[in-house]
C-alpha cells in the first residue's frame, strides 16, 4: 500500500498521529453471514513521529484471536503549506519492514507466528533493544564495524568514550579530536578491552 495524505479535518478531531492510527485500527466489520471481523489495537508507540507501532488482537465474532505486529511509516507536518498535514503508509510484520524498533512492551504481546518474515522482523527488533541497553562508561573504547568517515575528512572506527552529563563525545584516541555519531546505540559496535591505570595511594 502506498502513503495515504490527508488535512487535519480527516483525523476525526484526533490530536496525534498515534490516536488516529489507533481509531484507524481498530473497527468491526459485519459479514454476509452474519457475524463480523475486525481488529483492536492493545497497545501503541509512535516515538517522534516517525514509525508507529502497534499490537493489534485480530477479532471473529466479537472474540479475540492472534495478535499481529502493525507498523506504519508516518509523516507529521502541521505546517504543510497544502494544508496535508499527516500521512502514512501502513504494513504488517508478515511484510518483514526494515523498521525494527519496536518496543518490547508491543513485542511482548505477540502471539506466535510461523510467519519467516514476522519472524525475521521481530528478531531484528530484540536486537536493536539489546542494542539499546548497552552501557558507555567514562573512558571506554569502542570498535565500530564499519569505519565512519566525518565532514572534516577524517576516517576512524576506534574511539574513546567521553561522558558529560548525558552527552557522549567521541575522541580520536590519536588526535584527540571529538567527534558526534548519531543513533551510537544503535549501530554495531563492540567495547575494546583496555588496560586502566589506578593511582597509587601511600598510608
Amino acid at each position: 500500500m502506498g502513503w495515504l495524505y490527508m488535512q487535519r479535518g480527516s483525523l476525526g478531531g484526533h490530536a496525534s498521529a498515534s490516536a488516529y492510527l489507533d481509531a484507524q485500527f481498530t473497527y468491526e466489520r459485519a459479514l454476509d453471514d452474519g457475524g463480523t471481523t475486525g481488529l483492536r489495537v492493545l497497545a501503541s508507540s509512535c516515538p517522534q513521529n516517525r514509525v508507529y507501532y502497534a499490537a493489534a488482537q485480530v477479532m471473529t465474532n466479537r472474540q479475540g484471536g492472534e495478535i499481529i505486529a502493525i507498523i506504519c511509516l508516518v509523516r507529521w507536518n502541521p505546517h504543510d503549506r497544502e494544508g496535508l498535514v499527516f500521512g502514512y503508509k501502513d504494513m504488517t510484520e508478515n511484510m518483514g519492514p526494515y523498521e525494527a524498533e519496536c518496543p518490547a512492551a508491543i513485542l511482548d504481546l505477540l502471539t506466535a507466528t510461523e510467519n519467516a518474515h514476522a519472524l525475521d522482523w521481530r528478531r531484528r527488533c530484540r536486537a536493536s533493544l539489546e542494542r539499546k541497553s548497552r552501557k558507555l562508561a567514562d573512558g571506554d573504547r569502542i570498535r565500530l564495524s564499519a569505519t565512519i568517515t566525518f565532514t572534516d575528512g577524517h576516517e576512524g572506527s576506534e574511539f574513546l568514550v567521553e561522558r558529560r552529563g548525558r552527552r557522549t563525545v567521541l575522541r580520536d584516541p590519536t588526535s584527540g579530536r571529538g567527534y558526534r555519531i548519531s543513533r551510537l546505540m544503535q549501530r554495531d559496535w563492540t567495547i575494546v578491552p583496555v588496560t586502566r591505570v589506578h593511582k597509587t595511594r601511600f598510608c
